[in-house]
């Protein structure tokens, strides 16, 4: 029986605004988006700033180190930050899915901008647990992320749904046990939920 459902932010609660963000930034400054995308990605795990271990600036220095960008700080976060608009489809299957008495969280890799994300337009209040890698120490490219977070919620790890637009992170929940949904549309997601949970807009 499933008790909990865990959703991951950027790609399924909302628009996946660091993607897009930084494929916007490559644009600006005739760069490859595709690979400026990739190194950005790499960076934000090599530099800490994903667990918390280090900041916003160590990791947009070392992007402009890498790149040759010569944006502020300022600029490149809200080129990211105003990508990411929230889903209201997503969001009323996560009240229906609470109200039916089951538990919902995000786990996300999102930093400390999740937070602030929270702060321009709030949508924890939808949720019983934010789990956020920056606070957690530890990102989704750890296996043990997902057992960590079944055991602070005390369900098995057969009990709970993961669901991400990541097929990486899709695989590593599953060898941990997890049920998982792989989103990729609106359509195929309602479909999917539906199987596990009745939902009102199912």
């Amino acid at each position: 029986m499933i008790k909990a459902v865990i959703f991951d932010f950027g790609g399924v609660l909302a628009e996946e605004g660091f993607r897009e963000g930084l494929k916007a930034v490559a644009r600006e400054n005739g760069l490859d988006p595709d690979y400026f995308f990739a190194v950005a990605e790499d960076l934000i795990y090599s530099t800490g700033y994903v667990t918390g271990m280090s900041g916003e600036t160590d990791f947009l220095n070392a992007l402009r180190e890498k790149t040759g960008i010569t944006e502020s700080d300022e600029e490149i976060r809200e080129e990211i930050l105003k990508r990411f608009i929230l889903r209201p489809d997503v969001i009323r299957h996560v009240d229906d899915i609470r109200s039916s008495g089951k538990v919902t969280a995000i786990l996300s890799d999102q930093t400390d901008w999740l937070d602030e994300l929270n702060q321009r337009i709030p949508f924890y209040q939808h949720f019983d647990y934010v789990f956020n890698s920056f606070k957690l120490k530890k990102g989704k490219r750890d296996p043990s992320i997902f057992k960590d977070v079944c055991l602070i919620l005390r369900f098995k790890s057969e009990e709970v749904i993961f669901i991400d637009d990541n097929i990486n992170n899709i695989k590593r929940a599953s060898e941990e046990g997890l049920k998982t949904i792989h989103f990729k549309d609106m359509e195929s997601f309602k479909k999917e939920i539906g199987s596990y949970v009745v939902q009102k807009n199912a």
